[in-house]
């Protein structure tokens, strides 16, 4: 059963005409510029056959696949450009048991002795492998890339071009299969011609690289869905230099000084949505203010800078968030939403992800939950995550991907319900709260809750009362005293009598109501029982003494200014006044210190 198994499927292959394709023509770029090594393919395939071919087979090199990230596949059409739909084989039912070959379908059919132009692009990560392996802090850093001089395909490649684009014009080797020809930064191998199917011929490029070799090696990202205005994303991203590692100390002097450490990277641009605001930049020590906003018409830059530059080896954590509006990503139609957003943002040029986590946390009471992706993600168990005001807890989709490139910045799609109801719940929480925190006050303040009354207690709550307001009152005699001095001094200068006569008498009405308070609340100590009567009745004394002090500048003055005392006279006099009163002040201090 096993062995008619493989026939019919060998069968199925055979009548599609695979073997009937031959590759017209194949013009290769291989771009190892930066880190990552994309090829783009023009490749002209012609059905020599005499059925219709509806598919056609890509071939992956060997040891190609763990690197490869993206494929894709296009068609020039009288339309244009048309995406092609693109599908990897099992081994079990490849014609090519050993070999990791990729269906593409055409999207009309292949009719016989017709051709038609294909456009092929894939991206390989982790495939160009520093060499040495370590360098010190001012080397250059040198890559080796490994290939095929031809197209490694299950077809017959009647001629092929192959031009491959350097970081520089620094090459240290290449090999070299005739004809060919190297100018500048470009390497062309070719035309080759008649290439059987699946030849390899090996080509190896030894050459300068110093493009930033980042590789994100985690990726978190937290995008949290409201329908009060704002989406909340937020990214937890670790990063490590994964060039040539660092060989020997690092020295920030030969760094500043020479600008050494040409292979290092000391800052990178993250391009965010155009929306974007509030945008934080953060480490586990803190904020990190070197970071700079630049906003554009189409997107939001920022330029990310370290605490350290990263060479080799070496790595950083961060985190970076954002908001952005809800009208922009978030789409309804009655109950029936639908959010369009990024799956991943542009970390960096040329960017490596090498773990992707993204959870999508939706407004609580979402139901009906469905998921529309440009590619194929790993789907985790959904989540629960509680914030505030939540009491069910608000469903969380976690989707995972690995390997990711900037072809994988794409729109990805959640389609849910809710229901608008549903957007009053925190605020009726709120409000409940708070209403039963009115309850609970007014039935705390208006009953007593107590078995027995204490009179004494109540009496030295009396007491405190009354003595917080003696403190009152005399704070208010300081200040009149205050203005007793002032106006005094102003009398002396300005010599109006009348004024000065007038401001003493409001003075004098003023000190004698703080006066009495005072008199009052220390008869109603005196009913209390309280020991603290002869210290008020003492401070009574004291403000006497020191309003006769007052009284007795006052006269001086007016004699002073009638020219009735000579000048060295008053000055005497007054320099005693003025002693007896800072001693007044100073006994009446002592005494509100004992209250």
């Amino acid at each position: 059963m096993y062995f008619s198994l493989i026939l019919v499927v060998c069968s199925s292959f055979v009548s599609s005409g695979y073997g009937e394709l031959v590759n017209a023509k194949l013009d290769r770029n291989i771009d190892i510029a930066s880190q990552l090594v994309k090829v783009l393919m023009k490749l002209t395939i012609e059905n020599t056959g005499k059925s219709p071919v509806s598919t056609f087979l890509y071939a992956l090199e060997p040891d190609t696949k763990p690197h490869l990230a993206f494929f894709g596949a296009s068609q020039i059409h009288e339309e244009g450009k048309v995406l092609l739909k693109t599908e990897e084989v099992s081994r079990q039912q490849s014609p090519h048991k050993d070999k990791d070959l990729i269906k593409i379908h055409f999207k009309n059919p292949l009719q016989p002795g017709k051709s038609t132009v294909v456009r092929l692009e894939k991206v390989l990560t982790h495939y160009l492998v520093p060499y040495p392996s370590s360098i010190s802090q001012s080397d250059k850093q040198l890559i080796m890339y490994h290939g095929s001089h031809y197209y490694y395909s299950p077809y017959l490649t009647k001629t092929q071009t192959t031009v491959v684009t350097l970081p520089s014009s620094s090459v240290e080797s290449f090999t070299k299969l005739k004809p060919l020809a190297h100018s500048d930064n470009l390497i062309t191998f070719g035309s080759y011609d008649n290439i059987a199917p699946f030849s390899v011929s090996k080509l190896t490029i030894h050459c300068e690289n110093n493009s930033p070799f980042l590789s994100v090696s985690n990726l978190n990202r937290a995008i949290e869905v409201s329908h009060w205005g704002v989406i909340s994303v937020e990214e937890t991203i670790d990063i490590t230099h994964t060039g040539a590692t660092l060989k020997g100390p690092f020295s920030r002097y030969e760094f500043q000084r020479d600008q050494s450490g040409i292979a290092s990277v000391k800052s990178f641009k993250t391009v965010l949505p155009a929306s974007a605001s509030d945008v934080y930049y953060r480490d586990e020590i803190g904020n990190i203010s070197t970071s700079h906003l630049k906003v554009l018409e189409d997107s939001t830059e920022v330029e990310l800078r370290p605490r350290f530059p990263l060479f080799g080896g070496w790595k950083t954590h961060y985190v970076l968030g954002y908001y952005v509006p809800t009208y922009e990503y978030l789409f309804n139609s009655g109950d029936q939403y639908v959010l369009k957003l990024r799956f991943v943002d542009h970390v960096f040029d040329d960017s490596i992800v090498d773990k992707s986590t993204v959870r999508v946390i939706l407004p609580e009471g979402s139901k009906n939950i469905q998921l529309k992706m440009p590619y194929n993600v790993k789907r985790l168990s959904d989540e629960l995550h509680f914030t505030y005001l939540d009491t069910v807890g608000r469903p969380v989709i976690v989707l995972q991907k690995d390997n990711l490139v900037e072809h994988h910045i794409q729109d990805f799609e959640v389609h849910y319900e809710y229901q608008k109801i549903l957007m009053l719940q925190e605020p009726f929480l709120v409000v409940s709260a708070l209403y039963l925190l009115f309850i609970v006050v007014i039935i705390y303040v208006r009953l007593d809750f107590s078995i027995t009354r204490d009179p004494s207690k109540e009496s030295k709550l009396r007491v405190s009362g009354f003595i917080e307001a003696v403190h009152h009152h005399c704070d208010n005699r300081m200040k009149i005293y205050s203005k007793f001095d002032e106006a005094l001094s102003k009398f002396k200068h300005s010599k109006d009598l009348n004024n000065y006569q007038n401001v003493v008498k409001k003075l004098n009405n003023d000190h004698k109501t703080e006066t009495q308070g005072i008199n009052d609340l220390n008869t109603r100590l005196k009913q209390e029982g309280s020991d603290v009567t002869d210290k008020i009745g003492e401070l009574q004394r004291c403000d006497k003494a020191f309003k006769d002090q007052l009284q007795q500048q006052s006269v001086l003055v007016e004699k002073l200014v009638a020219n009735k005392v000579s000048k060295q006279q008053y000055l005497d006099s007054d320099a005693a006044i003025i002693k007896k009163k800072e001693e007044t002040i100073e006994k009446m201090n002592a005494i509100l210190c004992t209250l």
